[in-house]
């Protein structure tokens, strides 16, 4: 399946519309083929231009959405439009009641002991109790990653969600995709766990669509965030700028 694409900042984004991403995702667990997926925002492109290997674990994967609405903005003024944003948590949601739906098992893979326990008691309440083929925090030394990795092959999920910071989910995921080409969908959902186990909360609606997502993240943690939106969303502004008026200069 030839899935359109754009390129903008030296990031590849494919052009696909919520659905359409869903459709195709859920055609590879059909297939029993891998999807490796992936989101950017803003930041992580910013951080990409600098990170050699964060950049080819991005660009590496199968399917790439735009997570953030300032990605979506930059891609029009660019002149290269994608269809919409995809937003990973939302994507994650539709993920596990599609799973739920079809009988598919999920592996979670990330965040604290005590947001994940309280995500796999929400999620065996909310769908049939075996729709978790496994779970695991996200705490763990590089020495134990190959005995990760075995422990989520002998789970046998359709679909893997790896709750870590950038760059260390999209790392993890490009290194391993080889050794977990069984699992069907394998996805890097940021801090998403923490908001399905209610620990934060999500934009209301408005900001989302005004692009503010990011501003209500940092109000709710802003020792830990101001470095990244602050610094990552400027560097952002300038490389958009950079590439439409000075684009030999990339």
């Amino acid at each position: 399946m030839s899935i359109p694409s754009i390129n903008i900042i030296q990031t590849s984004i494919h052009n696909l519309s919520f659905q359409e991403t869903l459709i195709c995702i859920q055609q590879h667990i059909i297939e029993k083929k891998q999807l490796h997926h992936t989101v950017v925002n803003a930041g992580k492109i910013a951080k990409m231009h600098k990170d050699a290997e964060l950049s080819e674990s991005v660009n590496s994967a199968d399917l790439i959405n735009a997570d953030g609405q300032a990605v979506v903005w930059a891609s029009r003024f660019l002149n290269q439009p994608l269809k919409e944003r995809v937003a990973g948590v939302d994507l994650m949601k539709a993920c596990v009641e599609m799973a739920a739906l079809n009988h598919y098992k999920i592996y979670l893979f990330g965040a604290t002991q005590e947001v994940i326990e309280t995500l796999v008691k929400k999620y065996k309440a909310t769908f049939e109790s075996n729709i978790i083929a496994g779970f695991r925090n996200g705490y763990f030394k590089e020495n134990e990653e190959e005995l990760i990795v075995q422990k989520i092959k002998e789970a046998k999920p359709q679909m893997l969600f790896v709750a870590m910071p950038s760059p260390k989910k999209e790392n993890f995921l490009y290194k391993h995709r080889d050794a977990l080409q069984d699992v069907n969908f394998i996805m890097g959902v940021g801090g998403s766990f923490d908001v399905f186990a209610g620990k934060t909360k999500r934009a209301p609606q408005w900001m989302q669509n005004a692009g503010l997502e990011w501003f209500y993240r940092f109000l709710q943690e802003p020792k830990r965030m101001w470095k990244r939106y602050l610094i990552g969303n400027s560097k952002f502004i300038y490389l958009v700028l950079k590439e439409k008026f000075f684009p030999s200069h990339k």
